[in-house]
């Protein structure tokens, strides 16, 4: 990781951190690599508790490392929490915001799935349905832009922004796999191309 921000946290603050994953939990219906603009904005530009390059870097390994993409969160906490206060604020730091972004969407899930099972031929839960799959695409879209626009705009980056436009388009228009598609981004990267 990225040289870290060392600050204090007070109690609010880390009331703060859990408040702000709660809120994010319940927007999270693409999953939640769908809130990081939302946690960039949040986190790096607002509170300056994480750096840029520490955000993204949380983000690079969570989808690298095997398991949920959920996963970024989690080092995000860490990474919060050890700028505050060493290990254990960094335990602290993971415990507050995987309980934030896990527990409401977790029960609103829930309550969700036995509901819309039981009722699944109603007009009302269709359309609801079809009308998240654009909002869900919009975030995916955002939390792709929030990590391609962390590097920059300039005319340099052009092969970082011509690989995310080109794995858009062989996501949408394929059956390609997408750890295919990461796997040769990895190894891109590891060759300098990007």
């Amino acid at each position: 990781m990225n040289a870290a921000i060392t600050q204090v946290l007070s109690a609010l603050d880390w009331v703060a951190l859990v408040t702000h994953f709660i809120g994010l939990s319940l927007l999270a219906v693409a999953g939640a690599i769908s809130t990081a603009p939302d946690s960039h904005r949040y986190l790096v530009d607002e509170q300056h508790w994480l750096s840029d390059a520490q955000f993204t870097d949380s983000i690079a390994i969570a989808q690298a490392a095997p398991g949920p993409n959920v996963l970024y969160i989690a080092l995000i906490g860490w990474n919060v929490g050890f700028n505050a206060a060493s290990w254990a604020g960094g335990a602290l730091g993971l415990v507050l915001a995987m309980a934030g972004i896990m527990g409401p969407s977790s029960l609103l899930t829930y309550v969700t799935a036995q509901w819309s099972q039981r009722n699944r031929e109603r007009r009302e839960v269709r359309a609801f349905k079809q009308g998240m799959t654009p909002i869900v695409i919009a975030l995916m879209t955002g939390a792709g832009w929030v990590l391609v626009a962390a590097h920059g705009y300039s005319l340099t980056h052009w092969p970082l922004w011509g690989l995310a436009a080109v794995s858009t388009l062989l996501c949408w228009r394929t059956r390609i796999h997408l750890l295919w598609l990461l796997g040769a981004g990895a190894l891109l990267g590891a060759l300098g191309w990007v």
